[in-house]
Order: structure tokens, then C-alpha cells, then sequence
């Protein structure tokens, strides 16, 4: 294809639900010799697929006569977990000083997704030439990291003998924390609730980001005030002292750290001035606040089984009226939804081998109704290769079942959690498990279904329904817990809200990735919510 440099779009490529930024580097191995004298002189180009055209992201810098560059210049690219973000690495040696790529030798490309790196963390792969052929020996290697400081910081603070400003009574005191701007003038970042009628305050904890309080540098020097409130807004200013993130964090719960709070004006006047109090720092801990991403780079896999509705409501498959009825463009709602879903978390599963079930059929030979049966007939092994091994098992199904009923959703969630109960017992942060279901209507198994969400919800475990056709589906949206808490018929309450439910009908003239979007979008937050709750850091995180 012609590569051309496209004008750099003027917003941000992607949505406005960015996750966080990744960065990308890049590394050549064996490259192809494309000068007589001496070696190439690699440069690396980024583009994103946007459209379905290829825009330049960035490049490198170029590489002197060096065919196993290690680039210097790194790729940050916004990462959306809910779609497909098609990359493309080209390599060339800089021939003129030309920014038109034609002027250039190619030298080997390779494209994959975003997902794809991220998943696996670090990627080598052979580089190819335009005809697909292998560009000689040539290689790339991918390695991704998240963009982000995820440190918190945890303060307890508590004063002494603090100067008594009221008149009638004793101070009211709170703490503001500053750290230096850009423009050298000191920056609020925290003000803590105040405590009445005290000299003595024991403030609540409190916990920030650390880039808030000292952009991510501990030895920087922050500004800790310590004022009387003051209902007018006059607040009495007590004292101040500096400090920084690493001297507060020498507290131990058994050896607070004293910092004095001094009043300048009061030192200059008084010559036997000592201070107007103690501010005790009683505990100091940065911990991390990881996200969605540090727990995929950190090896988490993600587990999707898929659970499809053949219950008669759908209709015969052979009449085109039927939900299931297969259209001269080879496609149906069912098969739409597999595709938008599948195709996205196909990337965080190493293996790409899926369990694909049914339910609501009668089965041959002696036609007993199954609310969960391998679609591909193989009970011990329903594994499917790929979304395309879903999608052909799902096809090569249909006639040789009857659809009939009733609609039972408890045996597959229950399935899929024996599988999540087990991947527990590793203690580890080392798989999440996705079901999508995708029905046509209303759940006739109301109780067992709800009994069996709220025993989920305490294992990692999301459940995802696509309503396909026009049915009531007001059942589902009470299943997914957004604007209540979920109750099983006991009374238990969900522990966290792990169903996402989206009609079908709202996408149907909406471009393919909105669906995706619509379901996945609430995914990232529950399986950081999951592994927290669980106290489950990443598998290969580093120590605050």
C-alpha cells in the first residue's frame, strides 16, 4: 500500500473515554541491508487505524548504520479497552532528509492490535513486506508499559499544644497542603476538615495521589499550614512548616514524626519564641492504586464463555422471520453479538480457545431439553477456537437441534461460576471470567437466576446479556444492578453489580463497535473492583 504522511488529527484519535496512555517501545532485530556501503539507517513509523485508513501516529528517531536498533524515542498511545485499535509498525532507512515515506527504502512492517501488546506485555514478531512475504531475517519487538503513577499516599495527622487563637474558647485548626507550581508560587493540593474546640486535633486519615501532592518526587519539598477556622472565612493562620513525602514517611505507627509549626512573624517579635504547636505526623504509607491495565501487563487473563438462547420463542431457523435465521449475508443479532464482544476480548485470553454453550433445546438422540450443552456436541471439550470457532459451531448447530423452552439462565451462571469458584483457589490475580449471554426474552427461571448472580458476585465473575428482537426485557434490566442493589429471593444482597445488559434493537443501525462499547465499557471497573476487594495486587507488580 502507499504510505503517506497524514496531517496530525487536531483532537485526540479514539473516544473520550480514554483509560490511560501506554507507552510503546521499539526495538528491530536482523534487519534488511538496504545500503551498498554501509548498514541501513532504520526509522520507525506508528499508525493507527482510523476509518479504515491508516493515519501516522509518530516516528522514531533514526538509527545510524545499526540493522538491531533499539529505538530511543518511545510511541504513547491512548489505550480503550472497549475497542479495536488496529496498529501498524513500518520500518524504513532514511535515505534523504525527506518526510515523504516514498523517498525512504521499506524496510518490513507489522500490524496487530493495541490489545494485543498489552496483553502479553512484550511482543516479537517478523516483519513482513508488502507482499506478506518475510522481510529476510527481519524482526520487531513490542514492549508496553502503562503511563501512569498509580501511587497514593495515606496520611494520619494529629497536633499538639497547637496557639490559641479564639478569644472565649480554644482554636478550631485544619491543615492545607501545598506544593510548588510551575510559576514558583506555592499550589493548594489538601485541606483537612477541621476539628473544634481543640489544641490537641486528631484529623481523620486522608489519601491522595502522590503526583497530586508532590508530582511523584519524594524527596520535594511541600508546604504544610496550619490555620483556625473561621466561620467569616478569616481563618487565623497558626503556623507552617515544609517537609517532604520521603522525611514524613520515616513515621512509624510506634514513632510519630514531630515537625514544629512556626509562625515567623511571632519569631521575629519574640526571642524566646520556640514554636505555636507540633503537627505530628502519626503514619505515612504510599501504596498502589492499581488499575485495569496493571493487572492485564500484569499477566491477568481474561476467560470468555459464551451462553446463546434456543429456546422456540426465536423462531425456526429455517423461516427468515427467526431471530436465529442466518441472512444471505451470512450474519443474524446472535452472530452480531458474538463479533462485537468477542473480537475485543479475544486479545486478553493467551490460548483463544472459548466454551460456547446452549441453552433451551432439545437434544438428539433422545431430544431431552439442556440448559447447558456444548454447541459444538463435544461435553467434555466445548471449547471453540477463536470467535470464528464460535461462529461456526454455532452455525453447523442450528439444524440439527430443536428449539423448545423453557428459558433457564441459572444453569449456565452456574456453570461459568464453578470454573471463577476454582480459579480462587490460586489466590492470585490470574483470571477473570466473562459470560455473554444472548437471549430473546423473558427469564423463566426469575428466582434461580438472581440466587445464582448474587453467589457471582463474589467471584471473578461478569455476566453480559444482549437482548436480541423486540421482547419486554424489563427482567434483565432488573438484573443489572445499576440503579439498585440486586436481592436474591432470600434477601442476600449483591456484593457489587457484575451484569451489563444491552438491547440489541438500540444498535441496530449503529456503526459495529458501538455495541461493543455499550457492554464492555463497565468492564474494566469491575475486575479492578474484584481483585481490591480481594486484596489481590497485580501478579508481577512492583512495590510502592
Amino acid at each position: 500500500m502507499a504510505y503517506t504522511v497524514t496531517p496530525t488529527p487536531a483532537g485526540p484519535v479514539g473516544s473520550q473515554y480514554c483509560v490511560c496512555k501506554v507507552e510503546l517501545s521499539v526495538c528491530g532485530q536482523n534487519l534488511l541491508d538496504r545500503d551498498v556501503t554501509s548498514k541501513s539507517d532504520p526509522f520507525c513509523v506508528l499508525f493507527m487505524e482510523v476509518n479504515g485508513k491508516w493515519v501516522e501516529l509518530d516516528r522514531t528517531e533514526t538509527a545510524v548504520n545499526n540493522l538491531n536498533p533499539a529505538f530511543a524515542k518511545k510511541f504513547i498511545v491512548d489505550y480503550h479497552f472497549e475497542e479495536v485499535q488496529k496498529l501498524k509498525f513500518a520500518l524504513f532507512d532514511q535515505d534523504k532528509s525527506s518526510m515523504q515515506l516514498y523517498e525512504h527504502d521499506f524496510l518490513g512492517e507489522f500490524s496487530c492490535t493495541l490489545g494485543t501488546i498489552v496483553s502479553s506485555k512484550k511482543i516479537t514478531r517478523t516483519l513482513l513486506l508488502g507482499n506478506g512475504k518475510p522481510a529476510g531475517k527481519g524482526m520487531i519487538t513490542i514492549a508496553a508499559q502503562e503511563l501512569s503513577d498509580n501511587r497514593v499516599i495515606t496520611l494520619s495527622m494529629a497536633g499538639r499544644k497547637l496557639d490559641k487563637k479564639d478569644l472565649f474558647g480554644k482554636s478550631d485548626p485544619f491543615l492545607e497542603f501545598y506544593k510548588p507550581g510551575d510559576d514558583g508560587k506555592w499550589m493548594l493540593v489538601h485541606r483537612t476538615e477541621v476539628i473544634k474546640y481543640t489544641l490537641d486535633p486528631v484529623w481523620k486519615p486522608f489519601t491522595v495521589p502522590l503526583v497530586s501532592l508532590c508530582d511523584g518526587d519524594v524527596e520535594k519539598l511541600i508546604k504544610v499550614m496550619c490555620y483556625d477556622y473561621d466561620s467569616d472565612g478569616g481563618h487565623d493562620f497558626i503556623g507552617e512548616f515544609q517537609t517532604s513525602v520521603a522525611r514524613m514517611c520515616e513515621a512509624q505507627d510506634a514513632f510519630p514524626l514531630e515537625l514544629e509549626c512556626i509562625n515567623p512573624k511571632k519569631q521575629k517579635k519574640k526571642k524566646n519564641y520556640k514554636n505555636s504547636g507540633i503537627v505530628i505526623v502519626k503514619s505515612c504509607k504510599i501504596t498502589r492504586d492499581f488499575s485495569f491495565l496493571d493487572y492485564i501487563l500484569g499477566g491477568c487473563q481474561l476467560m470468555f464463555t459464551v451462553g446463546i438462547d434456543f429456546t422456540a420463542s426465536n423462531g425456526n431457523p429455517r423461516d427468515p422471520s427467526s431471530l436465529h435465521y442466518i441472512n444471505p449475508m451470512g450474519t443474524n443479532e446472535y452472530l452480531s453479538a458474538i463479533w462485537a464482544v468477542g473480537q475485543i476480548i479475544q486479545d486478553y485470553d493467551s490460548d483463544k480457545m472459548f466454551p460456547a454453550l446452549g441453552f433451551g433445546a432439545q437434544l438428539p438422540p433422545d431430544w431431552k431439553v439442556s440448559h447447558e450443552f456444548a454447541i459444538n456436541f463435544n461435553p467434555t471439550n466445548p471449547f471453540c477456537s477463536g470467535v470464528e470457532g464460535i461462529v461456526q459451531a454455532y452455525s453447523a448447530c442450528l439444524p440439527h437441534i430443536r428449539f423448545y423452552g423453557p428459558t433457564n439462565f441459572s444453569p449456565i451462571v452456574n456453570h461459568v461460576a464453578r470454573f471463577a469458584a476454582q480459579a480462587t483457589q490460586q489466590e492470585a490475580a490470574s483470571q477473570y471470567f466473562i459470560l455473554l449471554i444472548i437471549t430473546d426474552g423473558v427469564i423463566s427461571d426469575m428466582d434461580e437466576t438472581r440466587h445464582a448472580v448474587v453467589q457471582a458476585s463474589k467471584l471473578p465473575m461478569s455476566i453480559i446479556i444482549v437482548g436480541v428482537g423486540n421482547a419486554d426485557f424489563a427482567a434483565m434490566e432488573f438484573l443489572d444492578g445499576d440503579s439498585r442493589v440486586l436481592r436474591s429471593h432470600t434477601g442476600e444482597e449483591a456484593v457489587r453489580d457484575i451484569v451489563q445488559f444491552v438491547p440489541f434493537r438500540d444498535f441496530r443501525n449503529a456503526p459495529k463497535e458501538t455495541l461493543a462499547k455499550a457492554v464492555l465499557a463497565e468492564l474494566p471497573q469491575q475486575v479492578v473492583q474484584y481483585f481490591k476487594h480481594q486484596n489481590l495486587p497485580p501478579i508481577n507488580s512492583e512495590p510502592a
